[in-house]
């Protein structure tokens, strides 16, 4: 599994230059992923666990979850795949004091789509996201799935019942974008700040 911490950063740091609209449509849609994927229709889509067990999470990802400094967390890796491509590497982060009550059962996800749990959970709220510009050969990557070119990464928390989970996702080289430009909206389930969405740069 990885184990650099990209450089993460809020959007409101990116230029229109270093984000244009066209990236800014799939890197800022707060709708369910997974459910966009498979509404591609471009083939099968699936998920491929690569790797799930108790680790000390990344510094960012314990500061945002307010983990204590000796806990571990359940960190879940995973490949999305269409038509047998993997186009997008998934990282969640569960700590401990999250796995409990109604979502003890994200113990044992093994490769059914988190995305398609999240978003059907009444009252689930979504932080803004934050973007980071990794390199092709970044060790957060699996080594199966390092490239040549960069990657478009992003993340954000996900709160339920007042427990907080962090899923990030990574564009590999074999994402094609959405035909068409998706409106950025605010989903059923989750709340994203206007003002993320929107930024003014």
């Amino acid at each position: 599994m990885g184990s650099s911490d990209p450089h993460w950063r809020p959007v409101k740091q990116f230029t229109t230059a270093s984000l244009p609209p066209t990236l800014r449509y799939w890197l800022l849609d707060d709708g369910s992923l997974t459910r966009h994927l498979i509404n591609l229709n471009t083939g099968p889509f699936r998920v491929q666990r690569l790797y799930q067990g108790w680790q000390a999470p990344l510094p960012s990802e314990r500061a945002l979850l307010n983990i204590p400094l000796r806990q571990l967390a359940l960190i879940r890796e995973v490949a999305l795949l269409v038509a047998g491509n993997a186009v997008v590497f998934a990282r969640s982060v569960f700590p401990y004091t999250s796995l409990t009550g109604s979502l003890t059962h994200l113990r044992k996800l093994q490769n059914k789509p988190l995305g398609a749990i999240l978003f059907n959970h009444p009252g689930m709220h979504r932080s803004p996201f934050e973007l980071a510009r990794l390199g092709g050969n970044s060790d957060y990557l699996p080594l199966a799935m390092q490239q040549c070119d960069e990657a478009w990464g992003r993340r954000s928390r996900f709160t339920i019942e007042n427990k907080a989970l962090l899923v990030s996702e990574v564009f590999l080289d074999s994402f094609s974008p959405w035909p068409k430009a998706l409106h950025i909206h605010r989903s059923q389930r989750g709340t994203v700040s206007s003002a993320m969405l929107h930024p003014k740069l």
